[in-house]
């Protein structure tokens, strides 16, 4: 993509009322603009985040056997009249009547409709385990939305249901999402240390969100410091045998939100081993038994010949709100860190003399040769000044700038600056672009 033909409306300054470094940054690198409180528009350069990360969420839950399906954003109230939650739910529910005097919400989650859908099409325990997904558009109207999409009314967020025979079932289904939960946060680059959590308003009594130890975290979390430090299972774990040794090595170590905290517990550990820091939740899970499929009549007939109701679980990870950890986590002075997994672009060329022929031409042939072997590439070839360009590349944070001068161009030379580390090297534009690409000099 070409600078000069993009649309990335960048500011020098954030608006007064960004509280937070992703926040700020996000507006500032011309990610999101604001429409209402709570609520963003999502420009070019968010969006490409945003899919980035959607499809890592999505890949993990294909790989860990859940199937995915899409939901409408509007939901029948009746259907959570059904399950008791409709009055429950409190003020954070937008309730809509259309023009046919039905009462309609805009789903703030999904348990009530996958639950629907479950019990129109299964009847057998045959038929089971399954594990339904979506990613969708969500809406709860915060009281005071704050902090750009950590606390936004509308966010986008993956939400997995799942059915199981008995609780045995529903523990290794709950289990399946624990593990490939650890996995898709780690692909992201991001440390998500699972806490035992309050299960709020979907109810249930196992649940864990998953945190990202941030200093502008929203709450306060305690925890066996080993934990930040494990590597994740990785994709080569079976899917369908015992994973509890897996969940187990993470749950034997204390680790708590705020709600949930232990302060006896939490002195137990070693002092050297404790860990209490401000936390960022980016996933929640939960297995709550029949509280849905009671009410609502969500039964399958049991090898005995008799109905059962189900036993559920979901499992959510708030996607937006992602973008906004990952960038308190991986940030700097002059702007973002992305990790390369999730940037926008994985390079940034910059012509730092736009109109010399020379600077041009090794411009477009890095730029033609990077598209060709399918790397994402942003090509500044607009003739704002170097300066200019330096502070837009290091604010929107891609992972490599790929840096063409006159002086370095004579000499035979580009620069290659890596954003994270501040690295700099200067090597011909072939083994340059060899090294960009993964492959080897010609």
């Amino acid at each position: 993509m070409r600078l000069s033909r993009y649309f990335l409306p960048v500011l020098k300054e954030a608006p007064s009322d960004a509280q937070i470094a992703s926040h700020q940054l996000m507006l500032r690198a011309g990610m999101i603009r604001q429409e209402a409180a709570g609520i963003y528009a999502w420009l070019p350069l968010g969006l490409r985040v945003l899919n980035k990360i959607e499809q890592i969420v999505r890949e993990e839950m294909d790989r860990a056997g859940a199937i995915e399906l899409l939901m409408p954003t509007l939901q029948l109230a009746d259907l959570w009249r059904e399950s008791g939650r409709y009055d429950a739910y409190g003020p954070e529910m937008l309730r809509i009547t259309d023009r046919h005097e039905r009462e309609l919400l805009y789903g703030p989650t999904n348990e009530e409709m996958v639950t629907e859908i479950f019990r129109a099409s299964v009847r057998s325990y045959k038929d089971l385990p399954k594990n339904l997904y979506h990613v969708q558009w969500k809406f709860r109207d915060e009281r005071r939305p704050r902090f750009g999409v950590m606390r936004g009314r509308e966010f986008l967020m993956k939400d997995a249901y799942s059915f199981d025979l008995d609780a045995e079932g529903a523990r290794k289904s709950y289990n399946r999402m624990f593990v490939a939960y650890l996995n898709l946060y780690a692909r992201m680059g991001l440390k998500a240390v699972p806490m035992r959590a309050d299960t709020g308003p979907i109810g249930g009594d196992l649940s864990h969100e998953f945190i990202v130890l941030a200093e502008t975290g929203e709450s306060a979390v305690f925890c066996h410091k080993d934990l930040v430090e494990m590597d994740p299972p990785g994709a080569d774990v079976d899917w369908y045998g015992d994973l509890q040794p897996l969940v187990d090595q993470r749950t034997a170590l204390y680790a708590a939100t705020e709600e949930m905290h232990d302060e006896a517990a939490f002195d137990a550990i070693p002092e050297g081993d404790r860990l209490s820091a401000r936390g960022i939740e980016v996933g929640h899970i939960f297995s709550f038994g029949t509280k849905y499929s009671e009410p609502m009549k969500a039964n399958v007939m049991g090898p005995d010949g008799k109905e059962v109701a189900v036993q559920m679980g979901s499992y959510g990870v708030g996607v937006s709100r992602l973008l906004g950890a990952i960038i308190e986590a991986s940030h700097d002075e002059g702007g973002i860190i992305w990790p390369e997994s999730v940037a926008p672009f994985h390079v940034g060329i910059v012509n730092m003399r736009q109109g010399d022929a020379a600077c041009d031409g090794a411009c477009e042939a890095a730029y033609k040769a990077l598209q060709a072997a399918g790397v994402d590439v942003l090509y500044d070839d607009t003739d704002a000044r170097g300066g200019a360009k330096f502070a837009t590349m290091d604010l929107i944070g891609l992972p490599w700038q790929l840096i063409v001068g006159p002086k370095g161009v004579a000499e035979g030379v580009v620069e290659l600056k890596n954003r994270k580390t501040g690295e700099r090297v200067s090597e011909p534009l072939d083994a340059v672009i060899a090294r960009l690409t993964g492959k080897a000099a010609a």
